[in-house]
């Protein structure tokens, strides 16, 4: 799926791996923005976790009613409800439990996480009050998002019985499927799907990349990474060591699959693997490290619009540079150096 603006002979297809990240899915949603104003990239399938994955179902819904131009309007529609959401009735609800939606007022976030420790969802939010999921239902077309075979889902949440990583796909893609991928442990119940219950796709596979290598005919992943794999300073504080903390795992699943990757494709240019049987993927990122450089992980829970929109830019201008260095790279060669990344 790709713009009009470019002749066909221009295109070239590539697979999205869009990270989670709460609020800072807004740098997502500028990255998508560009690409797909620049119109030059067909996407085959998307992967997505957590707010990538509402990236993902939001694009795909707004591409099968308008095209580009639909999924860039729906794409800014999405982030405009969060946004209108968290000022409205819910803030009068969740606030108070945890200065869920009252965060951009406060200078520093409540420090949620050992609050969770004493307290259950089932308490402090017996309700389950979720505003997110009465947005995507009145955005997403679910029955026509699942009938559309010409762009692949894929949608992360982690099993809370085995600790496995589910991928939805499919007929599996719903707005439950959505809200398991998005379902943080202290905040909301576990998703219940079936016979099995779910909780945020970020603890193992933060977005999944392995159902490329099989479902998808593109040997080009770029990654959409919102979570710094890198802050130079030390933290010393409780909060600052929680949120390290927070960033550390949920980047933890997707620098295994980097070492994986790596060695498949080490092998294969050492003639260890039939490339008949097994294929090389090309990596490249578009990385929110700058543009977060001032923020803290708990700005994740930061829904002022003018944050969303400052997020947006951050993510337009990334995209831009990216694809004036690295266009050309596309099918050609990687440009992500894995080994760096895991070493």
């Amino acid at each position: 799926m790709a713009s009009s603006a470019a002749s066909r002979s221009d295109f070239k297809t590539i697979n999205l791996a869009l990270q989670g990240g709460g609020a800072h899915g807004a740098f997502t949603w500028g990255v998508l923005d560009a690409l797909i104003e620049d119109g030059r990239l067909d996407f085959e399938a998307i992967s997505g976790t957590s707010a990538g994955a509402m990236n993902a179902v939001v694009l795909a819904d707004g591409f099968m009613r308008g095209g580009a131009e639909g999924a860039r309007e729906r794409l800014r529609e999405f982030w405009r409800g969060v946004s209108r959401a968290a000022a409205g009735p819910a803030a009068s609800i969740l606030g108070p439990i945890l200065s869920f939606w009252e965060m951009p007022r406060l200078p520093h976030l409540p420090m949620f996480p050992g609050f969770g420790r004493f307290m259950a969802p089932q308490s402090v939010n017996p309700l389950n009050l979720n505003p997110l999921r009465d947005l995507l239902e009145e955005l997403v077309d679910f029955k026509q998002v699942r009938a559309n075979d010409g762009l692949k889902l894929f949608i992360a949440a982690t099993n809370v019985r085995n600790g496995k990583i589910k991928v939805f796909t499919g007929k599996e893609i719903t707005a439950d499927a959505i809200m398991a991928s998005a379902c943080l442990p202290h905040l909301f119940h576990a998703v219940e799907i079936g016979k099995e219950a779910y909780w945020d796709g970020g603890y193992s596979g933060n977005p999944a990349l392995f159902p490329f290598f099989t479902e998808t005919e593109s040997g080009d992943i770029l990654l959409v990474q919102v979570n710094p794999i890198r802050r130079d300073e030390v933290p010393t504080t409780s909060q600052a060591i929680i949120e390290r903390v927070s960033e550390i795992t949920f980047n933890a699943s997707l620098l295994r699959e980097f070492r994986a990757i790596d060695f498949v494709n080490r092998l294969i240019a050492e003639g260890r693997l039939d490339k008949t049987h097994y294929r090389a993927n090309r990596l490249h990122r578009i990385d929110a490290t700058a543009a977060m450089a001032d923020h803290t992980a708990s700005s994740k829970l930061d829904t002022s619009w003018s944050f969303f929109e400052e997020l947006h830019a951050s993510g337009r201008a990334a995209a831009r540079r990216w694809l004036s260095r690295h266009y050309a790279d596309v099918g050609v060669k990687q440009t992500l150096d894995l080994r760096a990344e895991f070493m």
